[in-house]
């Protein structure tokens, strides 16, 4: 009567060897995870971060004196990263919505060594990337609303808020990309400005030119370019250039003139080496491209040129 439960016996040996090695696999993992945490844990997330920035700083400046001529990378955990376009001030805004956090550095350097740095806490909520800072003020989307916000860095209140009439927001009429990015404040050579749509307009970009104290639109141009379709958009001497993705394979495909309001087509390839572009604003002062690519802040120097016809006008 007992033979029959021999296999039993012995398939019970075998489960409580198993078993047994089971627990010895789980108590090292237990070890290497302890291990692994509390070498994680000897650095927070920023001193991590800033450990990162300044071994990209130490890189870049080997491969300058090298002679290596590559574009600027600084390593980003956040989507934006604003200079001054009349100083060497840093700001760096971490995510593309519901955001209130704004850091302020006194240069590059700081920002690399994480050092420096005043905290402004934001009345307001953002939306998108497409902020932008200017003569001291910092000029942002209010998030779900199409209202512009005008923040005062020194005396650290909003000094000014308004509307853009009929401006869609909250991902109605985004780059391709998404990222609540409906509203686009650029500055260059001439002033600011806001790059957006309007269900008036079928969705196609609109270029304001904004007032900087009042942010009143003092004039708006239709592009006739439907903003969906692009990737990204910049300003250079009142010429908006729009990207056709934010993928790997951009061009810089459409330019539109605000001093004639005439457009065309172009074919400039934009290399995009990490594959995901969510922010691009050029500083008319270092004429540069700042790009917040896939984790990635990227910088382009930009080479301006003027074209003489035959009869020697420019």
């Amino acid at each position: 009567e007992l033979l029959p439960l021999l296999p039993v016996l012995e398939q019970y040996k075998a489960d409580s060897r198993l078993i047994v090695h089971l627990k010895d696999e789980v108590r090292n993992l237990s070890g290497i995870l302890l291990a692994i945490q509390e070498e994680m844990g000897a650095y927070d997330y920023e001193e991590l971060q800033q450990r990162v920035l300044l071994l990209e700083a130490r890189l870049h400046a080997c491969l300058q004196k090298l002679g290596k001529k590559i574009p600027l990378k600084i390593v980003s955990f956040g989507s934006n990263l604003k200079k001054n376009n009349n100083g060497f001030r840093v700001w760096y805004m971490d995510g593309y919505y519901k955001g209130r956090r704004v850091l302020e550095f006194r240069s590059l350097t700081d920002f690399v060594s994480g050092q420096n740095f005043v905290q402004h806490l934001l009345p307001h909520p953002w939306a998108g990337t497409g902020h932008v800072v200017f003569n001291g003020s910092l000029y942002y989307n209010k998030f779900q609303s199409n209202v512009a916000v005008r923040y005062h860095f020194r005396s650290r209140s909003v000094l000014v808020q308004r509307s853009l009439a009929g401006a869609g927001y909250n991902n109605t009429f985004p780059y391709s990309w998404g990222g609540f990015s409906d509203i686009d404040f650029m500055v260059d050579e001439s002033g600011l400005w806001a790059v957006y749509t309007t269900n008036q307009n079928a969705g196609n970009i609109v270029v304001s030119r904004l007032d900087p104290q009042t942010l009143e639109v003092l004039r708006s141009w239709d592009t006739g370019y439907p903003k969906r379709s692009a990737g990204e958009s910049f300003m250079i001497c009142g010429v908006l250039y729009v990207t056709n993705s934010h993928l790997a394979g951009a061009k810089i495909y459409f330019a539109y003139r605000t001093d004639t309001s005439s457009y065309e087509y172009t074919d400039i390839p934009f290399h995009n080496q990490y594959s995901h572009i969510s922010m691009l604003d050029y500083n008319p002062r270092e004429r540069v491209l700042y790009t917040w690519n896939n984790g990635h802040q990227v910088v382009y120097n930009v080479t301006l040129f003027h074209v003489v016809d035959t009869a020697g006008e420019l």
